[in-house]
């Protein structure tokens, strides 16, 4: 059997390849003349499965898709408490190129829009970094994320220098403020090059799930960027990542998301897929008109909303079997708050009249960290009240399972010394 999910992408690429509405952009020669029609789509999953159809080896300049990803950067070099003295979070409801500098601190409003954009590529590399050293960080890191070695179109960067007068009166006010140190001209330069690094639609796709993964690449297993990262990534993404059309987006579409000028689309949902699209014609706000048609088709036909998670926890819980000798209670699947508190109160309204009980983990996939402390204190509280707990777990799903005393569960059919919890 083949799986039918290239031939659902290739019907929705025929359903929306017919749009003729937008035009390229033309404020940048090298865009202006690019190819109209090319239009490629690329989902990838969190378990390293990557799909596409139409033109998805073609490489084009990732734009303003690129700050997203060197938002994550400058928060693994310096930390959110660093990154957020420099700029913002909030959607600002105004065009990417606007200046949308907060009152009082002069912050750009959000890392989305060029000013934050700005601000952020010069936070790269660390303190002291220089210019090439920022540009070298980020390609860097896209490479990494992408899986492959990915190079940056100077033609493109040239072009884009070219005509950047208003990029730079930006950095020259943000410089005035405080907000950028260094040659304001080096830093527009910098972040041009950052712009003009080139990828393909599946490239977008395992970046995009990277994020949705919690920051570990879905191929390689590389954990790429933390948890706590990839989290404040895609909030960024949620909030602002279509400018002044965030809100309307995300009601309809509810994938976090962000669009460059070249045509490129970037989605990331958490937990599920990461989604790449390329189609150069542009709407009045920037955002390519068959790339966000395609997002809306996913987003409705796949349940794609992050507003329409399927509610799981009572899933958890496989089933409880209770014998003389012991009491054998199965899990199942992802163990998160919700699914580890229908389990404790399963248990609380328990009567265990055998001496044993026994955790069956044999088909849990993982344990996020507050799914993790509940079920352990769950079987700390059981011995406390008499029972022998015993953990049969031979693939060490649950991570170092100390009872918070020093005291461990029983041990059955374990192949795993304590681990590192796992989020």
């Amino acid at each position: 059997m083949r799986t039918p999910v290239p031939e659902y992408l290739q019907e929705v690429l025929n359903d929306c390849v017919g749009l003729g509405e937008g035009a390229v952009a033309d404020y940048i020669p090298e865009l202006a003349v690019a190819d109209p029609d090319v239009f490629g789509i690329a989902l990838s999953t969190v378990d390293g499965r990557t799909y596409s159809v139409g033109d998805d080896e073609r490489e084009f300049s990732i734009q303003s898709v690129s700050k997203p990803f060197a938002y994550a950067a400058a928060l693994t070099d310096r930390g959110l408490e660093r990154v957020a003295q420099t700029v913002g979070i909030e959607p600002s409801g105004e065009a990417f190129d606007e200046l949308s500098l907060e009152t009082d601190s002069h912050r750009p409003k959000n890392p989305m829009i060029n000013a934050g954009a700005i601000a952020t590529h010069q936070l790269l590399g660390g303190e002291g970094a220089s210019p090439r050293d920022r540009t070298d960080r980020i390609l860097e890191f896209c490479s990494r994320l992408a899986g492959r070695q990915l190079t940056i179109d100077r033609s493109v960067a040239a072009s884009e220098l070219a005509t950047a007068d208003r990029n730079l009166a930006l950095a020259h006010l943000l410089r005035n403020y405080g907000v950028i140190g260094g040659d304001a001209h080096e830093v527009v330069s910098g972040y041009i090059d950052q712009c003009s690094i080139l990828v393909t639609v599946r490239d977008l796709g395992v970046m995009g799930a990277t994020l949705a993964n919690a920051g570990a690449h879905p191929v390689t297993g590389e954990q790429i960027v933390s948890p706590p990262v990839a989290r404040q990534t895609l909030s960024a993404m949620a909030a602002a990542g279509m400018y002044n059309g965030a809100g309307t987006w995300f009601s309809e579409v509810g994938i976090p998301a962000k669009s460059g000028v070249s045509g490129g689309l970037l989605g990331s949902l958490p937990g599920q897929v990461g989604i790449g699209v390329f189609s150069p014609r542009l709407d009045a706000q920037g955002n390519s008109v068959r790339a966000v048609e395609v997002c809306r088709r996913l987003s409705a036909d796949m349940g794609l909303h992050l507003m329409e998670a399927e509610t799981y926890g009572s899933t958890v819980l496989r089933g409880v079997v209770a014998g003389e000798d012991e009491t054998v209670i199965s899990l199942q699947g992802v163990v998160q708050f919700t699914g580890a508190e229908v389990v404790l109160d399963h248990i609380q309204d328990l009567t265990i009249d055998s001496p044993t009980v026994v955790f069956d983990l044999q088909r849990v996939d993982r344990f996020a960290d507050v799914g993790r402390r509940m079920i352990l204190e769950g079987m700390r509280r059981l011995v406390l009240d008499g029972n022998r707990v015993v953990l049969d777990d031979p693939e060490g799903t649950l991570p170092d399972p100390d009872l918070g005393d020093g005291t461990y569960p029983e041990l059955r059919s374990m192949t795993f010394a304590a681990r590192e919890p796992r989020v």
